[in-house]
């Protein structure tokens, strides 16, 4: 199984930006694709974007597209999440995750292999 580790959460106003990354280790094959995902308090676990780990293609949530990229290590051993113009309603629990088939999508029940998670939260 993938192991995931994130880093790079923080504090930052309103207009900011924070680059989050993953560490993978255990990367199989068979890993179709990584993702980032959020939770918030009270609310269900969202997935913000998706990569396609063999052709790099990408896919976003429509609340971040625009300024939320996601990106791989040449080796696939880190994932990044890089966020640009921050709003409130982006604050939330940011996890990656990997992927437990070959079915790529924003929901969590296609995900078998997650991070511990890292806070991100914006003020403003």
């Amino acid at each position: 199984q993938v192991q995931l580790v994130e880093s790079g959460g923080g504090s930052v106003q309103a207009g900011g930006s924070l680059k989050l990354s993953c560490a993978v280790s255990g990367y199989t094959g068979s890993t179709a694709c990584m993702a980032w995902f959020r939770q918030a308090p009270g609310k269900e676990r969202e997935g913000v974007a998706l990569i396609y780990t063999s052709s790099g293609g990408t896919r976003y949530v429509d609340s971040v597209k625009g300024r939320f990229t996601i990106s791989q290590g040449n080796a696939k051993s880190m994932l990044y999440l890089q966020m640009n113009s921050l709003k409130p309603e982006d604050t939330a629990m940011y996890y990656c995750a990997a992927s437990n088939g070959v079915t790529c999508s924003l929901s969590q029940y296609y995900y078998n292999s997650w991070g511990q998670g890292t806070q991100v939260t914006v003020s403003s």
